[in-house]
């Protein structure tokens, strides 16, 4: 049994949820998004007493059939809250003559290579640099962790110096250099 799956989704006010010919659409303040339901399941809305909520049931008991319960149930639930609210993920830019600025659709980056790193941004991502963050927002959870992941892998951070693009928050592992082990062998 999931756990996810077997609990309805609540779905807020000013939100639409409807599946038609195998896709789930949800629309509210955000956007629109759209994806397919997974097989062995089925997704159903269900209004009780002025509350709106969708239900994933699976037509079958074998393995893949439970995994995708709780997948679907999960998936209904990051679209909800990403049409409502929106979805965001910052990285940090570590290093001397490190920068970042947006121009249009794309994000230009100074990464400390011969050239500037011309990033584009696809349609429904948008994203705004101030100081040394650069702040990735969209509706699609799975696409804004994506390109925040495809940003960091431009440069990513060095466990010497610590330079390189990293998440806010996230904690690089520093090792020690030539110096410190040379220093601590002959002690």
């Amino acid at each position: 049994m999931s756990k996810i799956g077997k609990k309805p989704v609540a779905i807020p006010e000013g939100v639409t949820l409807e599946t038609k010919a195998g896709f789930v659409h949800v629309k509210g303040k955000g956007g629109a998004l759209q994806f397919p339901v997974l097989p062995y399941c089925s997704v159903a809305v269900h209004d009780e007493a002025g509350a709106k909520e969708a239900r994933v049931s699976i037509m079958s008991a074998d393995r893949q059939a439970q995994a995708n319960w709780g997948t679907m149930a999960a998936l209904i639930k990051n679209a909800i809250a990403g049409v409502t609210a929106g979805y965001e993920k910052k990285l940090q830019l570590e290093g001397i003559g490190y920068r970042a600025s947006v121009e249009g659709k794309s994000v230009i980056l100074a990464l400390g290579f011969s050239h500037p790193v011309n990033f584009p941004l696809p349609e429904g991502i948008s994203a705004t640099v101030t100081k040394n963050i650069i702040a990735i927002s969209g509706i699609n959870k799975e696409i804004v962790g994506k390109i925040a992941a495809d940003i960091r892998k431009l440069k990513k951070p060095e466990p010497y110096q610590g330079k390189g693009i990293r998440y806010v928050g996230e904690f690089v592992r520093r090792k020690a250099g030539k110096k410190a082990a040379a220093a601590g062998a002959k002690a």
